[in-house]
């Protein structure tokens, strides 16, 4: 059945403008970013083809623009106005979060990465450098992975520190799966930086490790 087909009150649009984006589905959400079918086929049928070949949100928020043309009926056109949606997402998301300039807990390290990190599908390593306020100084990507490893060495975590003369960092990975708990590489990789970090004089405070929406705090844990 095509939208204009549908009953008033079924219709994406229609439910969207009378009741809200809350109260559709990711499917209706989907067929109205798709506007229009193709090939005899309609916006709700390519939304369910969508969901079919993503499965979930997450990875339909990490996808490419190839990845969304080669789900059946989408063209090149319709899986740009995909991807623009779910980056014109991310960005409010991220805005209206705010822009956290002085990290005073573990949550709020992983706030301000939250969003940029949690959809990612391949490890990312990322330091926060901090002055002896606590005020982030910049945020450093020091390494990019595969999907269940990210390799770094000490030296690429520290130089950007020294560089910018942080006087603490806190260290920051994403888990592709989205679970948080630490693996035992997490741990022994937090502790071999907070040795070298000490030698220089730089403080380890934290390694937070991002899920899919939340998150873990290694210090938290009792790890470091």
């Amino acid at each position: 059945m095509r939208i204009r087909e549908m009953l008033h009150e079924d219709r994406p649009r229609e439910r969207l403008r009378e009741r809200g984006a809350r109260a559709l589905s990711l499917r209706e959400l989907l067929a109205i970013v798709v506007g229009s079918g193709s090939s005899g086929r309609s916006a709700m049928d390519l939304a369910d083809g969508i969901v079919a070949s993503f499965g979930s949100t997450r990875e339909i928020a990490s996808a490419s623009v190839e990845r969304f043309a080669s789900v059946s009926g989408v063209g090149m056109a319709t899986a740009c106005r995909l991807k623009a949606a779910v980056e014109l997402g991310k960005r409010i998301s991220r805005a209206t979060r705010g822009e956290i300039k002085v990290i005073r807990s573990p949550e709020d390290a992983a706030c301000l990465l939250m969003d940029e990190m949690k959809h990612l599908d391949r490890e990312h390593f990322k330091v926060i450098l901090l002055d002896s306020k606590n005020s982030v100084i910049s945020i450093e990507t020091v390494s990019i992975g595969t999907v269940n490893a990210s390799i770094v060495h000490p030296r690429e975590v520290l130089k950007p520190a020294l560089m910018k003369s942080a006087t603490s960092l806190i260290l920051v990975h994403n888990h592709p799966t989205g679970q948080t708990s630490p693996s035992r590489e997490d741990i022994l990789l937090t502790r071999r930086f907070e040795k070298c970090g000490r030698i220089l004089g730089i403080e380890i405070v934290d390694h937070i490790i991002i899920g899919d929406g939340s998150y873990e705090s290694l210090k938290e844990g009792g790890y470091l």
